[in-house]
């Protein structure tokens, strides 16, 4: 924030939770999922650092462990696959 903008305010609910103004998550890119790390230092100064925590994470990984088949695979653990009772073809 300049210094020309008022300070963003909120109030602490009874259970402790507080509200981030939207222009703070929208400025600093906070999203549903992301974290804060607290720190207080020797003076009593409160720092937030976002912690950010995106889904997909692992999404450009290409390390994944292959887990055979196309995924599209069904497993009877009963043994009734030969079954012609218990098929999925309809």
């Amino acid at each position: 924030m300049t210094t020309d903008e008022a300070p963003e305010e909120t109030t602490v609910s009874d259970r402790g939770m507080v509200t981030i103004p939207a222009s703070l998550r929208r400025r600093l890119d906070i999203e549903p999922g992301d974290k804060f790390r607290w720190q207080i230092d020797e003076e009593g100064n409160l720092s937030v650092e976002v912690v950010k925590q995106r889904y997909r994470a692992f999404e450009d990984d290409d390390m994944k462990a292959p887990m055979g088949g196309d995924s599209l695979d069904t497993h009877d653990f009963a043994g009734n696959e030969t079954d012609p009772a218990f098929t999925e073809d309809a």
